[in-house]
């Protein structure tokens, strides 16, 4: 026989590698797409722009950067 309950019910820490499964599989999207899009932006997040200032403060940084991407930064002390 096993390591059963007679009742058939089954004890509460048999359920948790199947929670441990669900949250990794859970988690591995997630992580991966920001690891992906610093990957992708030279070593840099990804920046969202949710209002109208975000998107405003984008376009400035693509401009200044002089080779049309937001996420190549200059710096203050080479901006004409």
């Amino acid at each position: 026989m096993g390591w059963s309950v007679s009742n058939g019910e089954e004890m509460w820490f048999e359920s948790l590698p199947g929670l441990a499964i669900m949250a990794v599989c859970l988690v591995i999207p997630g992580l991966s797409t920001a690891y992906i899009h610093k990957f992708t932006n030279a070593g840099k997040e990804k920046r969202v722009a949710r209002v109208h200032y975000q998107w405003y403060l984008m376009e400035r940084d693509r401009h200044i950067s002089g080779v049309d991407s937001y996420y190549v930064s200059k710096g203050l002390e080479n901006v004409d």
